[in-house]
């Protein structure tokens, strides 16, 4: 186990202000030349043709051809296109025209589920797959194609121009996930809803949602009402906090199944729950419950491993969490629970993972909780700041999986720089070539990459209070994480990642979102 440094309060000063501008590229920095090809995709497809000669026009006469369980992709791709075009893209399931994109459900492809072609002519775009969500990955590759004002939520003048040429693409890995934190700050339902649309441009299909702290409950427990409305009630610096009631969870998980993302909800325990020991003075050990807890510091809490009612506790929590969730995890957490012993915590888990499959899910927990050496399918999420730990190889000998996220390299809230004005560096700094720079598949020393899942980019928010804040910190080095979980290794090249990085600077910013402008990248205006 690598435990996390403990971190002072007095690192909140950085999110006391108004979030400051992104840095300004340096002159040194040559801005790219200005492009629309079909060679910018983020995530690196992992076949281009590009076909110079031949661009597609999108125009007042397009339409949109989809049918059965493609039309609802159709719709999204219209919902897309339609407030910076002002056209009316009509989606039916006609046989399309010139003039038209058409978007098919073809079991021919040779491809993953999650895989897509698409085909660009003067006449008409192609795009099929064998299931929506590769159509869906398909419509993303799509819009990156168009200019970048198509990212607008206002009427730009055109003209829309798609470059011609063909994309086969399938991801490396199918696991391919962001994580937020909505426990030490509270994010509402729009916000959390607005990630979800921004992490499913660049094809990431899980969000992790981490639910419960020390510094705060988020989620309504019907059985253990306390939990939410008072366990919530705070956020780390005192602010007022808030939770989701069963229908904003049940908003949030529609929304991002409407996105082909996958709601992973976490309930960390033994240790970070003083949210919950301060809402059920019976679930501590000397049935006093502590005071609401607004800091930063780890480590300091536990459940009482030899009462009764804390497993009556965690599986009613189960429970409820479990038909609340369409998705096959649950994520129990299991780190830094520095105030258990081994052997409570050994005895704790021994009882909690047979919960989790109980009520039909697969447990994930951070790879701390291999030393309760979980079976078979259960997945360990390596979170730790070097390439070994003696509890991987032995989770991948019983068959575990391992979710690849070491936190000096995928964590999100750690600072660029000395100079970053959000965000923690306990695990070092990260630049966006820092983010870029190692392979998920061959990283974790005696873990083959067929042991891997996937890969994960978590964000805590010990320092971020709003959308502005995780923007500032998730974007460029979310794309960055989740080109390394999509496209071939073969393709992994920080030059050209970095080229065509810079090209989504206007989209980025046309949508609405102040990324850091990394002085490592040379960015279009």
């Amino acid at each position: 186990m690598i435990p996390r440094p403990t971190v002072r309060r007095a690192a909140l000063a950085v999110a006391a202000g108004a979030l400051v501008a992104g840095a300004t590229v340096p002159a040194t920095a040559a801005p790219a030349v200005a492009n629309s090809t079909i060679d910018n995709v983020i995530p690196a497809p992992e076949s281009v043709r590009p076909d110079p000669a031949t661009t597609f026009e999108l125009t007042e006469q397009t339409s949109i051809r989809a049918s059965g369980d493609a039309a609802g992709v159709g719709e999204y791709l219209a919902e897309v296109l339609r407030p910076a075009t002002g056209f009316a893209l009509p989606v039916d399931g006609g046989e399309p025209d010139g003039g038209d994109i058409a978007l098919q459900l073809d079991d021919s492809t040779g491809l993953s589920p999650s895989g897509y072609r698409l085909r660009v002519t003067g006449e008409t775009v192609d795009l099929r797959a064998a299931s929506a969500e590769g159509l869906f990955n398909g419509v993303q590759t799509l819009r990156q194609l168009l200019p970048a004002a198509i990212e607008s939520p206002a009427p730009q003048p055109g003209p829309w121009p798609v470059p011609g040429g063909e994309i086969t693409d399938q991801p490396r890995f199918e696991h391919r996930a962001a994580m937020l934190d909505v426990a030490r700050h509270f994010f509402s339902v729009d916000e959390v809803k607005r990630y979800i649309d921004q992490i499913a441009r660049y094809k990431i299909n899980r969000l992790h949602l981490h639910l419960s702290d020390d510094q705060g409950w988020r989620i309504q427990i019907d059985s253990w009402p306390r939990l939410a409305e008072y366990g919530g009630s705070t956020e780390v610096g005192g602010g007022p906090g808030g939770y989701y009631t069963k229908q904003d969870y049940a908003e949030i998980v529609e929304h991002a199944a409407s996105r082909h993302v996958v709601v992973v909800p976490e309930i960390d325990m033994p240790g970070h729950t003083n949210a919950a020991l301060a809402s059920y003075a019976e679930l501590n050990c000397d049935g006093v419950a502590p005071p609401l807890y607004t800091g930063i510091e780890v480590g300091f809490s536990s459940l009482c491993v030899g009462k009764e009612i804390t497993y009556r506790f965690v599986e009613d929590v189960i429970r409820e969490l479990a038909e609340m969730t369409p998705g096959p995890y649950l994520h129990i957490g299991g780190d830094e629970a520095d105030s258990t012993t081994d052997e409570d915590y050994r005895a704790f888990l021994s009882r909690v993972l047979p919960l989790v499959e109980k009520y039909g899910k697969t447990p994930v927990g951070w790879h701390d909780y291999g030393k309760a050496a979980p079976q078979g399918g259960a997945v360990l999420q390596y979170w730790g700041t070097t390439n070994a730990d003696p509890l991987l190889p032995e989770a991948v000998a019983r068959g575990n999986k391992i979710l690849v996220s070491p936190a000096n390299k995928s964590y999100l809230d750690m600072k660029y720089d000395e100079n970053t004005p959000l965000g923690l560096q306990w695990a070092g700094f990260i630049e966006v070539a820092d983010a870029y720079g190692w392979d998920p598949g061959s990283y974790l020393q005696d873990v083959p990459e067929e042991a891997v899942l996937g890969v994960e980019a978590p964000l805590w928010s010990e320092t971020l209070e709003n959308s502005e804040h995780i923007e500032f910190m998730a974007f460029p080095r979310l794309p960055a994480i989740a080109e390394l979980a999509w496209s071939p290794a073969s393709a992994h090249d920080w030059e050209s990642f970095a080229q065509r990085l810079a090209t989504h600077g206007p989209r980025l910013a046309a949508s609405g979102i102040d990324f850091y402008r990394s002085p490592q990248v040379p960015w279009e205006e």
